[in-house]
């Protein structure tokens, strides 16, 4: 696909976990509604950002795309084709188009397994490259493009550090030459100077294999340095989707806002600067609040928001946001420090 062409695109996606109660004979009492009717699109080489609190169903959405959950409703369209209706075969064949990196490295990669075999499994599983000999000349490619020595081909997972197994895992992905790379949290369990190695590694790849990439993290910092585009996502829903560069200097819904005001800056003439907290607690996807989700914990809520759902609205500046008292550009003043604040990595 040429640059700038919708690779993925992702239409009114559902997926609710049912709650069951009993113990013999078990009966549904109601349901986790982990996405409720997420849309967006992925262009053909661009990173689109998916941000959010714990359990506001980043993690689950990327397993949607990927069919290692089976939707609810809803579409997943990968170059036009709707994955969620696709079996056996075809299947088997579209999974070679994406492959995901995992948040956890440890947990991740088999144990009973050398990395030689991890990495190699994708070649036995789609019955390619079948001599041993050809496997392991490209196993030992990929370990050394990643910044792994291709003598440890015979070492087993425990025998590496976390950012060497996040490499790893990075090497697998990477094994098919796929066009789709979703990074769930990659970095989020490594220690801060492995985390800017491996974002730096992924920025690489994805230059010089011409990759397509959703990244998922809840480090706004990270997001900022990685991605072109940033949705951000609140109990199962999308509330804001804007470039990079706009969603910084430019915040419309309140719940970005908010995210944005808990940057921590080292700047010392900004460790002073007003704070927009949320009062509450996350409501339970179980039983999410009516009109719009985020209304019990905004400030400026008005009795349309308990009441109204708003839809995803054009602000300017290619943002669409859900909201109905948007952060006006005269209120942008006290977010704009924090933004410039935060340097690219």
């Amino acid at each position: 696909m040429s640059p700038g062409d919708t690779l993925v695109e992702v239409r009114d996606l559902v997926k609710h976990f049912p709650i069951s109660k009993g113990i013999i004979i078990k009966h549904k009492v109601g349901s986790v509604r982990a996405v409720d009717g997420v849309s967006f699109e992925v262009k053909a080489g661009e990173t689109l950002g998916i941000v959010g609190e714990t359990g506001c169903g980043k993690s689950t959405t990327a397993r949607l795309i990927t069919r290692l959950l089976e939707v609810t409703s809803g579409e997943v369209l990968f170059e036009g084709r709707d994955i969620t209706k696709l079996k056996g075969p075809d299947l088997k064949a579209i999974r070679r188009e994406m492959q995901m990196i995992f948040q956890d490295p440890y947990s991740s990669l088999n144990p009973r397994k050398t990395v030689g075999a991890i990495i190699a499994d994708p070649f036995v599983i789609h019955g390619l490259e079948t001599g041993p000999g050809e496997r392991k000349k490209r196993v030992q490619e990929l370990m050394d493009r990643v910044g792994l020595n291709p003598e440890h081909y015979n070492r087993y997972p425990h025998e590496f550090s976390g950012g060497q197994r996040q490499r790893i895992g990075v090497a697998r992905a990477l094994a098919l030459k796929p066009k789709l790379i979703i990074a769930d949290e990659p970095v989020s369990a490594l220690d801060v100077s492995i985390q800017a190695q491996i974002l730096n590694l992924l920025r690489e790849l994805q230059r010089e294999f011409g990759l397509t990439m959703i990244f998922i993290a809840h480090d706004l910092a990270v997001v900022r340095h990685m991605c072109d585009r940033v949705a951000v996502m609140y109990l199962g829903k999308v509330v804001e989707m804007a470039p990079s560069d706009a969603l910084y200097s430019q915040p419309r819904h309140r719940y970005t806002g908010a995210l944005l005001s808990a940057v921590p800056v080292a700047d010392p003439e900004l460790a002073t600067r007003e704070r927009h907290l949320l009062g509450g607690d996350v409501p339970s996807p179980a039983n999410p609040p009516s009109g719009c989700r985020f209304h019990p914990r905004c400030s400026h809520a008005g009795p349309i928001c308990s009441t109204q759902e708003p839809a995803l609205t054009e602000m300017g500046q290619g943002t669409v946001a859900a909201c109905h008292f948007p952060i006006a550009d005269d209120e942008v003043g006290d977010l704009l420090p924090v933004a410039r604040g935060r340097e690219r990595l």
